[in-house]
This record gives structure tokens, sequence and C-alpha cells, in this order.
């Protein structure tokens, strides 16, 4: 029986785990190591693995404004979509986004990434915005658990 295996990220090879699956995930918004350091600052970021092999990895980012919304990302490779390792990953960062004072959850998905728009859906997500990044041409999508 495999073992899923999630944790806080807290060096380099730990950082380029997050960051590797991050770019392939998001294309439009390659991330440098120094980045993912940055964000390592001021969001929780986990990586996740079964056995030893890399599978995903997700993003908490505190509540910041005044209704207490925290953002939750999770990122499951292609290869390893489909085994119940997304819904591992969103229940891990939901708990971990009340546990840092959330009133209300949302997350952001690229308009591409129907994988993740398919997945939010079923999982009580409903789009609240579409938007394009400066410099960028796929929106993206912010969805809020209903």
């Amino acid at each position: 029986m495999s073992t899923l295996r999630i944790e806080q990220p807290d060096d380099d090879a730990g950082f380029k785990d997050w960051q590797y699956v991050h770019n392939l995930i998001i294309p439009t918004h390659q991330l440098s190591l120094d980045d993912v350091r940055e964000r390592a600052g001021r969001n929780t970021l986990e990586v996740a693995y079964r056995d030893d092999v890399l599978v995903g990895c997700t993003t908490v980012r505190p509540p910041a404004d005044d209704d207490a919304t925290a953002t939750v990302i999770a990122r499951v490779l292609p290869g390893h979509r489909g085994q119940g390792l997304g819904r591992r990953l969103y229940e891990r960062g939901l708990k971990r986004a009340r546990e840092l004072g959330a009133g209300a959850i949302e997350t952001v998905i690229l308009t591409s990434n129907t994988d993740g728009l398919r997945f939010a859906g079923k999982h009580g997500f409903v789009e609240v915005e579409r938007y394009v990044l400066p410099g960028e041409s796929i929106p993206w999508c912010t969805l809020r658990l209903a």
C-alpha cells in the first residue's frame, strides 16, 4: 500500500519540488526559486509525495481582508489525478485556512485548467470572477466555497 506524505518545504530541494508542480500546472506564471522562497514566508506551502514520488503541492494564503477570506490552491500532477489526492490536499488546505481564521474560502484556477475547474465545482466552489493578469492572455477564475 502506498503512503501519501505531505510536508512543508524548508530547504531548496522542497522548494524546487513545489516550484516544479506550480510551474507545470501554471505555465503562464512561472516562478523562480526566489519567488517560491518569498511565498513561503507569507503563505503556507506544502508538497505531496506518494511514497517518494512527487504528486502535487498546495498553497494556503491566509485571510487578509475584511471578510477573512483565505485562498486554498491544490495542484496535482496530471499523471496522478483521479486518485483522491486532490481531495486530500484540499481538505488539508481547508483545515489550515480555518486554523488561520478564515471566514470564507476561495481558490484561483487558470480557465485553461479544465480538470481543476471541474474538481473545484465538484467540491462546492462556485465562480465569482474572471480576470486576466497584466502580460498574460489566459484568464484566471476565482471561485468561492459555497
